[in-house]
C-alpha cells in the first residue's frame, strides 16, 4: 500500500511583472497558509518518507515550510524540474520513478496538472485543488511503477478556506 499526498503550492505573488513565472515568491497569505496546512496534514497522521517538489520559487518555499513543520530534513527534498514543466503523463512518470521501498510521498506541484493528476488517480472525485490544498490518496500498490488511472482512494481533501479540520 502506498500513500500519496498531492499539494498545490501556497498562494504566490503577482506584484512584479518583471519576474518570470518560475521566480514568483509566496505572498503573505501563502506564507501564512503553508505552516497552517502543514499542521493540518500532520493531523491526518501523514508523515512523508519522501518530498518531491517543483524547483519553482513558490513551490520550493512551500515544500520547505512543510518539511520544517513535519520534521522532514530539508536537504532530503528532491527538486524535479519535470514537475514544473510536466503534463499528466510527465507527473505520472515522476511517480513511477520513485523507489518501491518508499511508501509515503508528498508531491508539491502546480495547477492545472496537480489537480488533473488527482482526478486521474481518484477517478474524478474532485474538481480543483486550491492553492495550498492537499489531497491524500491511498494506492493499492507494491511499487510506484504499477500506478494506474483510478487506483487512488481519497483519504483526505483539505485546503485553507475549508472550515472543517481533521
Amino acid at each position: 500500500m502506498k500513500t500519496l499526498c498531492l499539494l498545490r503550492h501556497a498562494k504566490s505573488s503577482w506584484k512584479s511583472s518583471a519576474l518570470n513565472d518560475f521566480d514568483r515568491p509566496l505572498n503573505n497569505r501563502g506564507k501564512s497558509d503553508a505552516p497552517s496546512m502543514a499542521r493540518r496534514l500532520a493531523a491526518y497522521a501523514f508523515a512523508p518518507e519522501l518530498i518531491v517538489a517543483s524547483p519553482a520559487k513558490r513551490t520550493s518555499k512551500t515544500a520547505l515550510i512543510f518539511a520544517e513543520v513535519l520534521g522532514y530534513p530539508e536537504e532530503r527534498i528532491i527538486y524535479n524540474e519535470d514537475i514544473y514543466t510536466a503534463d499528466l503523463a510527465g507527473l505520472v512518470a515522476v511517480l513511477r520513478g520513485i523507489n518501491a521501498g518508499v511508501d509515503r510521498v508528498l508531491l508539491v506541484g502546480h495547477n492545472p496538472f496537480i489537480t488533473i493528476l488527482g482526478e486521474w488517480l481518484s477517478g474524478g472525485k474532485f474538481v480543483n485543488i486550491p492553492t495550498c490544498g492537499l489531497v491524500g490518496l491511498g494506492l493499492p500498490l507494491d511499487s510506484w511503477q504499477e500506478i494506474q488511472q483510478g487506483d487512488g482512494k481519497v483519504l483526505f481533501y483539505d485546503y485553507p478556506k475549508k472550515i472543517a479540520t481533521p
